[in-house]
């Protein structure tokens, strides 16, 4: 059986590292993350962007797969700014 978990991009990257290698530490087979604008409870907190927070990720694992959980169509193209 394979195993994945969600992570929240609510972690600066000097914590954030050490909870995506946590996840492949523990056997995990894919990690996703979300592409909203906000997230309930964590609207007044940090709230990185998921391309980002998984380029950082792929950087830091050797052989977890990566995604993200939802895309959300963005108000502005990423590309122009």
């Amino acid at each position: 059986m394979r195993l994945s978990t969600v992570i929240l991009p609510i972690h600066r990257w000097s914590e954030g590292r050490k909870v995506w290698q946590h996840a492949e530490e523990l056997g995990f087979h894919a990690a996703y993350t979300y592409d909203h604008l906000a997230w309930r409870t964590f609207r007044d907190g940090p709230w990185f962007g998921a391309v980002p927070t998984l380029t950082a990720a792929a950087a830091a694992t050797e052989r977890l797969r990566l995604g993200t959980l939802v895309t959300s169509v963005k108000p502005f193209s990423p590309i122009a700014s």
